[in-house]
């Protein structure tokens, strides 16, 4: 663990010490590690992981998503500048949609959360979302415990859009809050069922001029959409709130029903159950993954699967056995 890998110019000893410190260049160092795909660097990432493991979990995590154009970046820069001045630390994860030429990241979330990212109490890592799904990067989790274990207390995990695979956001934060425009009736934005069931919270935003009375009726509306579901916790009822982000109105009422939701959940032990639930989700998630990993690196299975995915699509060989086949591949040395 001491020992200097050659890629690094200090052990990975080091590089947590300065993460615990604080450093940010260690801590971007760091998520660049963690972030990169050579499986040298993944080995580093994990002994890195393993070192800082004891320094995660104190953060509150939040998940915030929303139709395009509902102002999630202007709210999670107004609500993070609160934040700071009542004494938290925030980290915002932000992941972009990504650039099919490049690979990169095409939306800027730092230009568009200015005031955050001039912060000293404030970090933003822009991701590109690498077409995973919710927009959500392979290695989210992992950063999420590098800026825990860096003193960030508060850690925000912007989503690129909404959708029923918003769901992999809501599978690694204690608090879900979706963002709304004003309309109404048949104008909900066609937001799916699946995400007002998985939400902790509904903010109507942009809830000031005109808009004020439409955001108003639209909170009712989803207020009455919401008695109709079965909420996912007895301890809590996702509350449904309006708030302008340009004018920093409802922002301390939403970030009391934050706390509010946590203290209960804490009093409950849903919280810790919570966790745990989403650690086995993000093994489960991770062995899928090392797997066809594992598969796709074979040249032997790469040319059977294509052979046999033939066979399917013809109809010559039913599903369930072409993957036994492929089983078969992978456990056959």
């Amino acid at each position: 663990m001491n020992q200097r890998p050659k890629r690094l110019p200090f052990s990975i000893a080091e590089l947590a010490d300065g993460v615990r410190r604080g450093d940010r260049a260690m801590l971007a160092r760091a998520i660049t590690l963690i972030e990169s795909t050579r499986s040298d660097d993944q080995e580093l990432a994990q002994d890195l992981l393993q070192e800082l493991l004891p320094s995660t979990g104190n953060a509150w995590r939040i998940g915030i998503t929303g139709v395009p154009g509902v102002g999630k970046s202007t709210t999670i820069d107004q609500l993070g500048m609160n934040l700071i001045a009542k004494g938290h630390k925030v980290a915002v994860l932000a992941v972009d949609p990504t650039s099919s030429r490049t690979g990169g990241s095409i939306l800027g979330d730092k230009t568009r959360m200015a005031r955050l990212a001039a912060s000293p109490n404030a970090f933003i890592r822009p991701s590109p979302s690498a077409g995973t799904l919710g927009g959500v990067t392979r290695r989210t989790r992992e950063t999420m415990l590098l800026v825990e274990a860096a003193g960030f207390d508060v850690v925000i995990v912007e989503t690129v859009g909404v959708g029923q695979s918003e769901t992999a956001v809501a599978d690694m934060v204690d608090f879900f809050l979706v963002l709304m425009l004003p309309g109404g009736g048949d104008e909900l934005q066609g937001i799916k069922k699946g995400v007002i069931e998985i939400a902790d919270m509904i903010v109507v935003n942009k809830a000031d001029g005109d808009n004020l009375e439409r955001a108003r009726r639209t909170a009712a509306d989803y207020r009455g959409a919401l008695n109709l579901l079965m909420p996912r916790s007895e301890t809590w009822r996702p509350p449904v709130l309006i708030a302008s982000a340009v004018e920093n109105r409802g922002l301390d009422e939403v970030w009391e029903k934050i706390a509010e939701h946590r203290s209960r959940m804490t009093a409950t032990g849903e919280l810790f159950d919570r966790r745990q639930s989403q650690a086995v989700r993000w093994m489960r998630d991770m062995l899928h993954e090392r797997l066809l990993s594992e598969l796709k690196a074979r040249k032997d299975a790469e040319s059977r699967i294509a052979e046999l995915e033939a066979q399917v699509r013809q109809g010559t060989i039913t599903v369930p056995r072409a993957v036994e086949e492929v089983v078969r591949l992978l456990i056959k040395d």
